[in-house]
């Protein structure tokens, strides 16, 4: 087999932030309190959308995983629904249809509703596991007649790190393990809430979770280093995917909280919501991997905060000027070993290389380094179906049109499509193809063979 199966997606991915900005009526989120320029306008796709949707139809995207954005559909959080930011994205829906673009819709990237983060250091609170619920219900059954495809958090696994209060809203609270682990705890219940909703009143819907998966290896084979990258395995990959497939977390991780006094307020109650939660594929994201050194974790750290400590380059692996590691193999073993786990489809929803570029003299940047990268992943994902027997659902990439990186710089560019902006000018963001356009235009039109 050198093509995909019939109906593989090939797309790209990107967040709400990094796209939309500020503009149009919204609620502030979280974003609003970071002091990059970047955020205002980032791409200008709030009203550059129909351009960048043809340059997608073009390369041959066949399916766009996008976020809405909380803040925009409920600018408070918890209160009235903004019917015009409901019609943007209903507006972006049909236009993608409209070019043959099957939408995928994010539920929440790292972006809280402001009012929500002030008032109750969001996820840390039960009320607004309540709030997201009630603002996913609405927005699934608002289009459910047009996406088939669904993710609630993005990068699931980041809120069980030191990430988590910072991307879950807690904007003004203690680095304790019992805030962190309370965060990751409401928001695996938000997640099970909404897929269980799905699940009754929409069987035509796919719904899945999504982490971003840690290939980690020891930095030796001492026993310790080995020890380290398994324990990272199994509490920031296996206990999410346990979680996603088979409704419970795993003993190894409920006997830390027990020994370790956490409370991670997990009520009675909670039980039944989280137990009939299931997933109908698994989405991550892969850009590299890490490697562990067990020698500079200091006693008594918990397995969440490992790599914050203990993470080193690998040797054997380049890298760009970000120290992200190029590993091909990594992402093989990433698509089977989550397939031969738990047996579900699989689905790589972000993947891509970020490079510093600059555009001089309407001159085609010459991307090789990018064209390299996809070529190797979309090389191993075929090893990982054809050899390892793998179910892949598709192959998005990350930014595959300029856009800031999650820091809000500009300077780290994923695309094929170059966006005339700096971190500090916004410039006339004219989009102007580089050489990868044209690969992955061929890949994606031949459904692979071309790779």
């Amino acid at each position: 087999m050198t093509t995909m199966p019939t109906g593989f997606f090939w797309g790209n991915s990107t967040s709400s932030m990094q796209t939309e900005g500020f503009q149009g009526v919204r609620g502030k989120s979280t974003y609003d309190l970071k002091k990059e320029t970047t955020w205002e306008k980032t791409i200008d796709e709030y009203h550059r959308y129909p351009e960048d949707f043809d340059l997608m139809a073009e390369m041959g995207v066949n399916m766009y995983r996008f976020e809405i954005s909380w803040a925009r559909v409920v600018p408070d959080g918890d209160g009235e629904f903004n019917e015009a930011g409901i019609q943007f994205y209903s507006d972006m829906i049909d236009a993608l249809l409209a070019r043959g673009i099957q939408p995928m819709i994010a539920l929440y990237h790292f972006d809280m509703p402001l009012a929500l983060a002030e008032k109750y250091n969001g996820f840390l609170s039960r009320h607004v596991v309540d709030a997201y619920v009630r603002y996913a219900k609405e927005i699934i059954s608002r289009f459910a007649d047009r996406v088939t495809y669904w993710l609630t958090f993005n990068e699931h696994n980041l809120y069980f790190t030191n990430m988590a209060y910072d991307i879950g809203g807690a904007i003004d609270v203690e680095h304790s393990l019992d805030n962190l682990y309370q965060i990751f705890h409401h928001t695996m219940l938000a997640h099970a809430h909404v897929a269980n909703f799905v699940h009754e009143q929409f069987n035509q819907l796919k719904i899945g979770g999504m982490l971003a998966y840690q290939v980690t290896y020891p930095a030796t084979s001492k026993p310790t280093d080995v020890f380290a990258a398994r324990r990272v395995d199994t509490f920031l990959n296996d206990n999410l995917l346990t979680m996603f497939t088979a409704g419970h977390y795993l003993p190894e991780v409920l006997a830390f909280v027990a020994t370790h006094n956490i409370d991670m307020d997990y009520q009675p109650e909670d039980d039944a919501v989280l137990s009939e939660q299931t997933s109908d594929f698994i989405a991550f994201s892969y850009y590299r991997t890490d490697m562990l050194n067990a020698d500079k974790i200091p006693d008594g750290t918990a397995p969440n905060r490992y790599l914050d400590i203990a993470n080193e380059t690998n040797p054997y692996l380049t890298a760009n000027e970000w120290s992200w590691t190029i590993d091909p193999l990594g992402f093989r073993n990433a698509l089977t070993s989550i397939y031969s786990r738990y047996q579900l489809p699989v689905f790589p929803v972000e993947n891509g290389l970020g490079w510093r570029e600059e555009m001089t003299n309407d001159q085609m940047i010459q991307d090789d380094y990018r064209i390299q990268y996809h070529r190797d992943h979309i090389d191993a994902m075929k090893q990982a179906m054809i050899e390892d027997g793998t179910d892949v659902i598709g192959y998005l990439g990350w930014g595959l049109i300029d856009i800031p990186s999650s820091s809000g710089d500009m300077n780290k560019r994923y695309g094929a499509v170059y966006v005339n902006r700096t971190n500090e000018e916004e410039r006339d963001m004219r989009r102007s193809k580089k050489a990868s356009f044209d690969y992955l235009r061929d890949v994606f039109k031949s459904n692979g063979l071309n790779s």
